[in-house]
């Protein structure tokens, strides 16, 4: 995979020996996140929202109802920034001003545009769905007419992009170390029991792809 050319926007300037511009890195933490943030400006005010997302080949899907603030924002042009951030674990120091995270993160920056094709946003809708759960889409009703027209979908090229990845041991110096556990908690996204609803089929068997389900899908 090629390299994105960092923007003035996605140039990491903290820490720049943690900055990845490789579509690899930034790929692999999109498709392994599940919930993006996304910042606007809405009516002359910052606004963050959180949603879901999915990556298909060098765009960002995003949807949302035809009604949403954050939907028609986008719809109507305006510059978005969208982070995601994964914990890999808890960075415990000598000192108090010592500890950090472990983490990948992601930012791009852009101008999304919808997506105006009924047959487009089926597409979509389907990536949707099978970023959520591998195979999900055969097993379950597809969206009627009336869905589909309630629903935004946009795209956001990944143009301007960057990740930053920080990993290892706290960075204090040497005599700072004292009687203090140090090290590395680590934080892994792991699915628990499946749990059934009670209105739905008691009798169908919970499905591979749900009772083995990892990231990424």
């Amino acid at each position: 995979m090629s390299k994105l050319a960092p923007s003035a926007r996605t140039t990491v300037k903290r820490k720049p020996d943690r900055a990845r511009y490789d579509r690899e890195t930034i790929y692999a933490i999109l498709d392994q996140a599940f919930v993006c943030a996304i910042g606007i400006v809405a009516d002359g005010l910052p606004v963050v929202v959180p949603t879901n997302y999915v990556r298909v080949g060098d765009r960002l899907l995003l949807h949302g109802s035809t009604a949403s603030r954050l939907m028609r924002t986008l719809a109507g042009g305006a510059p978005c920034c969208v982070s995601v951030t994964l914990l890999d674990g808890i960075v415990f120091a000598p000192t108090a001003t010592g500890h950090s995270v472990n983490y990948r993160s992601v930012v791009v920056m852009g101008t999304a545009r919808v997506i105006e094709s009924p047959e487009a946003k089926l597409a979509a809708m389907r990536d949707f769905v099978e970023y959520v759960n591998r195979g999900r889409w055969a097993a379950v009703r597809p969206p009627t007419d009336q869905e589909l027209k309630a629903t935004m979908v946009v795209e956001l090229p990944l143009v301007e992009a960057s990740a930053k990845v920080r990993t290892g041991f706290a960075v204090d110096d040497d005599e700072a170390y004292g009687s203090a556990w140090t090290g590395v908690l680590p934080f892994a996204w792991t699915p628990g029991a499946p749990v059934r609803d009670p209105r739905g089929n008691a009798e169908a068997p919970v499905p591979d792809n749900i009772s083995r389900y990892v990231r990424p899908q």
